[in-house]
């Protein structure tokens, strides 16, 4: 676990090294080259350079050991995170959008030789940094990596955009072309985003694997039925499985034994971080009663 949590602090430092370092050359190159694209992409990296430190960090928190304050750890601050950054980054974009869609009617002709090369740069540096995230599978990672993989398209669009000014007087197409590799981001970062929301709001992770585990539990030998069976996700990669399940009327201790087996022989092939499975007699009030009669009809409908 922990060397997993280590290599995802370590490609997140240094995507924000990398981010930090090449921020400070833009806004030199924003400068020398007199190009207010390169300058307000540098202002937008300087927020994304921000965005990752702070991830940074909560990455390295997520990683500590379990505590009385947080009984399951501290996966859920890489959550948090991957939140932040998202919304950073619905933030950033619509930002670029105000300011390039008045560009439309007032463009103006930049230092295209330096334009190419700084974009040339943007691209391996930004690229460099995306590829070092690419491998992570945290929503954190995945959110991160999303703020790089826009600054490389920003980097193509200028590339792209000195290169057709060495050739025509059209300085318009810079920021159409930011204009489009703008909501194409939006468009991906709203899906991380919306996945994320969903998992700090404990939405069930995969709806087919819940029904599956119910499934399998109202099989088993000695069960009668299942009920309050919740499956969440402390971060997107590390799930969360409760439940009760309500035994036939005779049980021996045996049984007992046996099914307390076999429900975690089933589980095991799911590789949840947490497990927690109340068995309760036929005849035993829920001490969940309250909410759970609603839930535990809805799903022996299900079942039937």
């Amino acid at each position: 676990m922990h060397s997993h949590d280590n290599h995802s602090s370590h490609r997140i430092g240094w995507a924000f090294f990398l981010n930090l370092g090449f921020t400070i050359i833009e806004f030199i190159g924003g400068l020398l080259t007199n190009s207010i694209a390169i300058m307000a992409d540098a202002i937008h990296d300087l927020g994304d350079s921000i965005s990752i430190g702070m991830s940074w960090l909560l990455n390295k928190l997520s990683e500590k050991e379990p505590d009385t304050t947080f009984t399951y750890g501290y996966y859920r601050f890489s959550l948090l995170g991957a939140l932040i950054n998202g919304l950073v980054l619905v933030l950033g974009s619509a930002w670029i959008l105000f300011e390039a869609i008045p560009r439309l009617n007032d463009s103006v002709m930049p230092n295209v030789e330096g334009m190419f090369g700084l974009a040339i740069f943007g691209v391996v540096v930004n690229g460099y940094a995306a590829y070092k995230l690419s491998t992570g599978k945290s929503l954190n990672e995945r959110v991160l990596n999303w703020h790089l993989i826009e600054d490389v398209l920003g980097w193509v669009a200028v590339l792209l955009v000195s290169i057709i000014l060495m050739f025509i007087d059209a300085p318009i197409l810079d920021p159409i072309l930011s204009i489009l590799f703008t909501l194409f981001i939006l468009f991906n970062v709203a899906k991380n985003l919306s996945l994320t929301i969903k998992t700090f709001l404990q939405a069930t992770p995969d709806k087919q694997l819940l029904k599956e585990v119910e499934l399998k539990l109202v099989k088993l030998e000695n069960v009668k039925s299942v009920h309050h069976l919740h499956f969440w996700s402390l971060d997107g990669e590390n799930h969360v499985l409760t439940g009760h399940v309500v035994l036939v009327k005779t049980v021996t201790l045996n049984s007992l034994l046996s099914l307390k087996a076999e429900i975690k022989e089933q589980l095991e092939a799911y590789q949840f971080k947490h497990t927690t499975i109340e068995l309760e007699f036929s005849d035993e009030l829920c001490r969940d009663k309250d909410d759970a009669n609603d839930v535990g009809k809805e799903i022996n409908r299900t079942i039937a």
